[in-house]
């Protein structure tokens, strides 16, 4: 028997628009060719249910998912990245900077940003509630962000904040594959290009 999954993806490639809100932007041509070949990976399982956050990039994505395999999607608030009105948009390199910060110190506020350990809380409580709520049997897509990815992926492998295993492609459009069933990691982080591990 096939254990059902948790396929947990950061949204792909998105318009980058410092006049725009960042919870606003949409994703790029690229991300949304990344993710009709996400779908394309996914065809074959038997996913039942679509998840999102609220922000726009995610929605994108998980409409995408949804469409092409005629599912409805719902959002969850606290899927969101972590909060950073704060500051608002911050251009590279300082994002970065301020991104390592945020996960070499989870116990204090980087400018204001939520917390680490705040919003890792948050996420895991979300997706156990998700998993738990979910009224189907088979895969559920959940489409959310990068940093809500670590901090997940952190809580799954047991590891400190900031040591958990991270997607690599920089535009995103990287997942792993969680057992429905045990909340346990099945899969480390792939790419879309690199599809499921064999």
């Amino acid at each position: 028997m096939v254990m059902a999954s948790l396929i947990f993806l950061t949204h792909p490639d998105v318009v980058i628009d410092p006049d725009q809100p960042i919870t606003e932007w949409p994703l790029n041509p690229i991300g949304r060719a990344r993710m009709e070949r996400f779908v394309d990976l996914v065809a074959d399982r038997n996913v039942k249910a679509v998840y999102a956050s609220t922000e726009r990039k995610a929605r994108d994505g998980a409409a995408i998912v949804a469409e092409r395999l005629g599912l409805p999607y719902a959002t969850h608030e606290d899927l969101g990245e972590n909060d950073r009105s704060s500051t608002g948009f911050i251009a590279p390199p300082e994002f970065w900077d301020v991104v390592r910060e945020f996960f070499g110190r989870p116990h204090d506020s980087i400018r204001g940003w939520e917390r680490a350990v705040d919003a890792q809380t948050r996420i895991v409580r979300v997706v156990t509630r998700i998993l738990r709520e979910d009224p189907t049997s088979g895969d559920i897509v959940i489409v959310s962000h990068g940093a809500v990815g670590c901090l997940l992926t952190a809580h799954l492998q047991q590891v400190e904040i900031g040591r958990e295993s991270r997607p690599q492609h920089p535009g995103g459009g990287c997942f792993i594959v969680v057992d429905r069933d045990t909340f346990t990691l099945t899969q480390n982080w792939r790419t879309i290009e690199d599809g499921f591990a064999a």
